[in-house]
């Protein structure tokens, strides 16, 4: 799978944030920044136009992660993760990500994700999810309605 690829990291854990971000460029990744809140976020893909990101649910500003993976879907055509600890409150429809990944993970699942993720971009291809990763309702359709971004 092509490692070149623009992921940001939207967590408001500075820690996890940073572990995220050193697993993510070992594993050949551009990490073009890190966000704690929605309007970070923003700025961050507006400036940076990622291919893909991990977001929280519970940002410093509140419950805003779906928000941004609306907002980073819909306005940037990013491919978005949800990391958490609460994947109770991931809205019904994931707001378009692809799926969700549950606190605590592992570098393998990380960059199982990250593989998965570049091939769902690249061909729509969503055989052999990551065991970890939970996939998107929306993703449940039949294969023909799904187009890559």
């Amino acid at each position: 799978m092509p490692k070149d690829i623009k992921v940001m990291v939207v967590e408001d854990q500075p820690i996890l944030a940073m572990e995220l971000e050193l697993m993510l460029t070992d594993y050949d990744c551009e990490v073009v920044g890190l966000a704690m809140d929605q309007s970070s976020a923003l700025m961050l893909a507006g400036r940076h136009e990622p291919d893909l990101a991990f977001v929280d649910v519970n940002l410093l500003d509140g419950l805003t992660g779906p928000q941004v993976a609306h907002e980073l879907v819909e306005h940037h055509g990013v491919a978005v993760v949800f990391m958490t600890a609460n994947p109770e409150q991931i809205p019904e429809g994931f707001a378009g990500a692809l799926g969700v990944v549950c606190k605590p993970f592992d570098e393998s699942t990380l960059r199982d994700v990250v593989d998965f993720a570049c091939r769902f971009r690249l061909s729509g291809d969503i055989s052999c999810p990551p065991r970890r990763l939970k996939l998107a309702p929306w993703l449940r359709t039949p294969p023909s309605s799904i187009a890559p971004h």
